[in-house]
């Protein structure tokens, strides 16, 4: 595990760099109602683990854990199901339909996938009334095809990597007037992820209300960043500036911290990393924009890490993907950057158990 201070904290990216006009959502929109209504959203449970707790040398761990979350196993699906959900309140309140069920009859969402996003746009687009075209790369798992299916979706596979198959997924939305969903967002298509992002801010208001006191720090694990984004305000909207926000990345994938060292949204290529949700070359520049003026670190983890993080999380009950378990092997590795990271023995820590098992 590396651990590399923030020279941007506070102030942000300078403005030479170029990064996306806008910025992240502080809070859930009125459409927030409508997608719990009509998706059936439960609150998802925060784990106080005091064992844990113990064993890591730390005085409270608190885990948020959204392994269940509408029966997709993973935080993303409050992510592409609550833009639409979005899109069709806004349909509903400007008159133009008469019910949620067919809000968004005739209109399609497309987006790449290798995982959660592209279930959670499948399983939103047929609640009000559109249709779902997932682009999967060839090396995605037929099994994980089949559940796009089973949910309705078109699947399209493409292009050896999730880069192929989102340049896919780009030409035919075009071609087709299809409204590409993406989770990411890049200059020139900033409200749709911006919108994924929001839905994710319902994790933090549910912390707010379900943590006995605030944390010291927040460990976050990021590929492109709307997770990490979205837990980061809604930290400083709850508890204010003094949390200290620790970003986790793949060593082979630090889109984050490199764009953070080069002062500008950069490339990281490398290796296939093992948390392949987390195995992102680029960031998202509303969740650059905004972790680099709030997070105090970024920190990367290796395989080999995140791997004995899963099995000694599944030793105690808590099974998950190297991905899911990425901030927590931050912490569980950090014995020889307490320091560094301002960790001891009185730190509460808060992570995120982001992701379920495989489940073929």
């Amino acid at each position: 595990m590396k651990s590399h201070n923030n020279p941007w904290l506070g102030k942000g990216l300078p403005a030479t760099a170029k990064l996306a006009d806008g910025d992240v959502s502080k809070t859930p929109g009125n459409s927030r109602d409508l997608f719990e209504e009509r998706l059936q959203v439960k609150e998802s449970p925060l784990l106080d683990l005091p064992e844990l707790a113990k064993t890591l040398g730390v005085g409270a761990l608190l885990i948020k854990d959204e392994r269940d979350r509408i029966g997709l196993g993973s935080f993303k699906a409050l992510g592409a199901a609550y833009a639409i959900a979005k899109r069709a309140e806004q349909k509903i309140q400007d008159g133009s339909a008469r019910s949620s069920q067919n809000a968004l009859e005739g209109v399609t969402f497309a987006c790449a996938s290798a995982g959660n996003h592209g279930l959670s746009l499948a399983t939103g687009a047929p609640v009000f009334g559109a249709q779902a075209v997932v682009f999967v790369a060839e090396t995605v798992p037929e099994a994980f095809a089949a559940r796009l299916q089973d949910k309705g979706a078109k699947v399209v596979r493409v292009g050896e990597n999730y880069e192929a198959s989102m340049e896919e997924a780009q030409r035919q939305a075009a071609e087709n007037n299809w409204i590409l969903l993406p989770d990411s967002t890049w200059p020139g298509m900033v409200d749709p992820g911006r919108d994924v992002m929001e839905g994710y801010l319902i994790m933090g208001q549910e912390i707010a209300r379900q943590i006995p006191a605030p944390p010291t720090h927040v460990f976050l694990q990021a590929g492109v960043g709307g997770l990490a984004a979205a837990c980061a305000v809604s930290a400083r909207e709850t508890w204010g500036p003094d949390v200290t926000l620790v970003v986790v990345e793949p060593e082979d994938a630090p889109a984050l911290q490199a764009s953070i060292a080069a002062g500008d949204a950069v490339a990281a290529p490398g290796p296939v990393s093992i948390m392949g949700r987390l195995d992102c070359k680029e960031p998202s520049h509303l969740a650059l924009k905004y972790l680099a003026k709030e997070a105090k670190y970024f920190v990367t983890i290796t395989d080999d890490e995140a791997s004995e993080t899963v099995n000694w999380l599944s030793a105690h009950g808590l099974e998950t993907t190297p991905s899911g378990a990425a901030g927590i092997s931050a912490l569980h590795h950090a014995s020889g950057s307490f320091a560094d990271l301002g960790l001891d023995e009185k730190s509460r820590i808060l992570c995120y158990l982001s992701e379920g098992p495989e489940d073929g």
